[in-house]
């Protein structure tokens, strides 16, 4: 019975491994069971006894997205080397990673799922409460929701200009990384504690 689970295991961590291959390189349309199935090395329907179809399969992703996010916040928060400042600094700019190094997953983290809902909107809430945990100390516990929200708000729109490549344009002149160290001083400036 162990054998049989820890296979079932193995066959899920791969075929989730190999969507989001899939999805790196191709967006969301390059995801198909059935490829998703021959990079796994599983028999045709093995994918199906794990996910009834590929939205399924997409939202499990996505979660696991907003997973990974959450881990890059805790280990910076249990960082004893980084001040305050610096690791709310370093979250910010993991969130510009994945939407630089992965721009279709960091675009499926942020729609609707078609899935299992719940699924992502419990990683994502894990990622923003270990943010929260970040800015707090920077700001002070009486702002930290407001400034996290904002800061949160901000980086996924710096993000989104940077991918759509406004701000390297005649009138910018600018990129994502400024504006989140221009956003986090304004922040860090008006929500001094004390």
């Amino acid at each position: 019975m162990t054998n049989r689970l820890e296979a079932a295991a193995s066959t899920r961590r791969a075929l989730l491994d190999a969507a989001a291959a899939l999805l790196d390189g191709g967006g969301p349309a390059a995801v198909t069971l059935r490829e998703v199935g021959a990079i796994a090395g599983v028999t045709r329907g093995a994918p199906y006894r794990h996910f009834p179809d590929k939205e399924n399969l997409l939202t499990e992703v996505a979660a696991e997205g907003w997973d990974r996010l959450g881990q890059a916040m805790h280990a910076l928060r249990a960082n004893p080397q980084l001040i305050p400042g610096e690791r709310l600094r370093a979250a910010l700019t993991a969130i510009l990673l994945v939407a630089r190094r992965q721009p279709h997953l960091y675009q499926l983290m942020f729609t609707a799922p078609h899935g299992d809902p719940e699924a992502v909107v419990r990683a994502a809430q894990r990622m923003c409460d270990e943010f929260l945990d970040l800015v707090a100390p920077v700001v002070g516990p009486q702002n930290a929701e407001r400034s996290a929200a904002i800061l949160l708000t901000g980086v996924h729109g710096a993000a989104g200009l940077a991918s759509s490549g406004l701000l390297v344009t005649d009138k910018w002149h600018t990129t994502a990384d400024d504006l989140v160290d221009t956003l986090l001083d304004v922040v860090m400036e008006i929500d001094r504690p004390g």
